[in-house]
């Protein structure tokens, strides 16, 4: 988030034919207090509406919001400042890993990282006097409160919600004109900071680009974010950002989120194992391609309407719920590397209460911190494809590696938390999701021995919790 002089519209203002909702300036409260994950969204983006917001505004136009209320601007800054770098280092910060230093020089992104720990005092002088600016990898492994804030937007999105903090000094620039392949929400905690945005050269981009100023023409937003204020704006919105004269310097936090979550990703996700589900039983699709066609040459010239022809037979038995869309790549990367839930208490994620039995009434605990995925038996590779379901969960997840990943290379390839059972507990599992609380007893499995040694090895995983009454 970058630099370049150039003074546009007044603060604020917003160029061209805008809707209305493109800014709002409000006195409301806007601190991140609730512990429910639509509320938090909600007071994030107040006093605007959700329902207003992913109908207008998502992926779609940014949206700024100046906020006056000085409650806000204080609790916002209380989520990160500049003089809390000081104890950060203390911490053995690593240049690289943990941040970087860089500034925008003639138009091209400058790195000015050292090798091996931070040193504050060096840090502090590449601030003040090279005018560097400092980004801060992913402050939520050290700050509780945004590791509150991010895994409550991971459970609203559904995602992975990510964050850097950016320290600039005053007329400095860090980084040059460029877009990016996330959903973008600016929060100005210190200072002030000059943005401007510029119309997508890639729409929704989906991978991280770098833009010369001569193509990016002139923005469409020029604006001031002062402390309290947010801004968003969708992937693919180019933008620079400077800290102005006469301000001592910005700090602002980055939260990201919605990277390859597009339907896109979804088919890539999904196609593999759907078509390999439906040559089980189509017959067409296991006949042989024509001969010589990896070759290029000969074979059947109407290959490309064969194809054509299987796809919207595929998409026929899909529509119809014949075949069913089974996300398991996304769905596994996802709870294997998203914050664990906000708890000052390891506790609060051990088991909890009594041992359930036949005749309780049970519910799932850290619904939101649970993904089903079925998939082939990887233990019975000699054998004909046997399907399992696993209950994968986030609940032991490690917050110091969220979004960097680990420094052990085994560590990566360790198997996700969670449990296994055969395919035939699939349904039992969906209907503990669907309802808010059920009996043991009521389990669609064939024996109550099932029915019980299922829901104790949800509870033993911490995941199933007997309530206070039973029915």
């Amino acid at each position: 988030m970058p630099k370049k002089k150039k003074t546009g519209a007044s603060v604020g203002h917003i160029e061209g034919p805008a809707p209305k909702t493109a800014k709002s300036h409000h006195t409301g409260p806007a601190c991140l207090s609730s512990d429910d994950p639509a509320g938090l969204f909600q007071s994030l983006i107040h006093p605007m509406g959700q329902k207003e917001f992913f109908r207008d505004v998502w992926e779609k136009r940014p949206l700024h919001l100046q906020r006056s209320d000085p409650a806000n601007s204080s609790y916002y800054q209380s989520l990160f400042q500049l003089s809390d770098m000081k104890a950060l280092c203390a911490q053995g910060l690593e240049y690289g890993t943990d941040l970087n230093v860089c500034r925008c020089v003639e138009g091209k992104k400058k790195v000015l990282n050292k090798v091996g720990r931070v040193n504050h005092n060096v840090l502090n002088k590449d601030f003040h006097q090279k005018k560097a600016t400092i980004q801060f990898h992913q402050p939520q492994r050290f700050k509780d409160e945004l590791w509150r804030i991010q895994e409550k937007l991971e459970c609203f999105f559904g995602t992975l919600v990510g964050s850097n903090v950016y320290m600039t000094p005053q007329e400095s620039q860090g980084l040059p004109p460029h877009y990016d392949d996330v959903e973008v929400f600016i929060l100005q905690l210190e200072g002030e900071k000059r943005w401007r945005l510029y119309s997508p050269t890639v729409p929704l981009a989906r991978e991280y680009g770098l833009e010369p100023e001569h193509r990016i023409g002139t923005p469409t937003h020029d604006i001031i974010l002062k402390a309290g204020d947010l801004l968003y704006f969708p992937r693919g919105t180019i933008h620079q950002a400077e800290t102005p004269a006469g301000v001592d310097h910005s700090t602002h936090l980055t939260l990201s989120t919605y990277q390859n979550m597009s339907w896109g990703n979804l088919l890539l996700d999904v196609f593999p194992s759907m078509l390999f589900d439906t040559m089980q039983s189509d017959i067409s699709l296991r006949q042989g391609m024509p001969r010589r066609h990896l070759l290029g040459s000969g074979g059947d010239l109407d290959a490309g309407k064969r194809m054509a022809d299987m796809l919207r037979g595929l998409g026929d038995r899909l529509e119809s719920g014949a075949v069913a869309p089974n996300s398991t790549e996304m769905r596994r990367d996802f709870v294997t590397s998203r914050l664990p839930p906000y708890t000052q208490n390891e506790e609060d994620i051990a088991p909890s209460g009594k041992i359930p039995a036949l005749k309780d009434s049970v519910r799932l605990r850290f619904r939101d911190h649970i993904v089903i995925t079925v998939e082939p038996n990887q233990e019975r590779t000699d054998e004909a494809t046997e399907l399992v379901v696993f209950v994968l969960h986030s609940l032991r997840n490690q917050r110091e590696v969220h979004m960097i990943g680990k420094s052990d290379p085994e560590e990566e390839d360790e198997v996700s938390q969670g449990l296994r059972f055969p395919v035939s507990h699939l349904k039992a599992l969906r209907q503990l999701q669907e309802v808010e609380e059920l009996t043991v007893a009521e389990l669609e499995l064939p024996s109550d021995e099932a029915k019980v040694n299922m829901a104790l090895a949800l509870w033993t995983e911490s995941l199933l919790e007997v309530c206070e009454t039973t029915i």
